[in-house]
């Protein structure tokens, strides 16, 4: 072996990995915090993380736009009620779900949290309607960008909890969940975290006038 071979086989040797770049906008590249915040490819039905400036592009709901930036609105809805017929209609096999209004298909879509993160519900939502109409208050849910987070421990609708949260928050929720998931039900840290979150958001969150009709 060369002396030259022997030097560029020990420079190999003591080449470090680069460091890895921080984390950039999904639209411009521009370097962002760990804490930044999201918009929504409406079509695609997916988050981007965005710098400040990519966000306040897509801030106008109104407008008919391919992304639409996810507000930072946390509300709790005291006044949320559940009758065990209703619940029992929407046929959810856990009792945590959030739902939200997809521009892209037309209609309320749900999920529920499980071992492999979020899991849309294929059943039908025709009831879910019906719950809504008795609480006005949930008008001002902006589709796509918002969604109404439900929790019925231990699937006693006399117990149901509702909130009304930006879509990464809920999404960053389940995937906490997933992270924590450990045998058949999710197991007592899962429940514990769940327990936790809520009562951390009721408490910070304001509430929605009118919660009932």
């Amino acid at each position: 072996m060369t002396d030259t071979a022997r030097t560029l086989r020990r420079l190999a040797a003591d080449r470090r990995p680069p460091a890895p770049p921080g984390e950039r906008c999904e639209m411009c590249a521009e370097s962002i915090a760990e804490q930044h915040q999201h918009v929504v490819d409406v079509e695609a039905r997916q988050l981007m993380c965005v710098c400040r400036g990519c966000y306040l592009l897509f801030t106008d709901q109104q407008a008919a736009l391919r992304y639409r930036a996810v507000p930072q609105r946390y509300t709790s809805i005291p006044e949320f009620t559940l009758s065990q017929g209703e619940w029992d209609a929407l046929e959810f096999p856990v009792g945590l779900v959030f739902l939200f209004r997809s521009s892209a298909v037309g209609r309320t879509v749900a999920f529920y949290p499980g071992p492999a993160g979020a899991i849309e519900s294929e059943l039908s939502l025709e009831h879910w309607q019906s719950i809504l109409d008795r609480h006005p208050g949930l008008d001002t849910l902006t589709e796509d960008v918002e969604a109404l987070l439900v929790r019925v421990p231990d699937r006693d609708a006399a117990a149901a909890r509702c909130l009304l949260l930006p879509i990464d928050a809920c999404y960053e929720f389940v995937g906490r969940i997933r992270l924590l998931w450990r045998g058949f039900d999710g197991g007592a840290e899962v429940r514990d975290y769940v327990e936790e979150f809520f009562a951390t958001v009721s408490a910070r969150a304001g509430a929605v006038a009118g919660g009932t009709g």
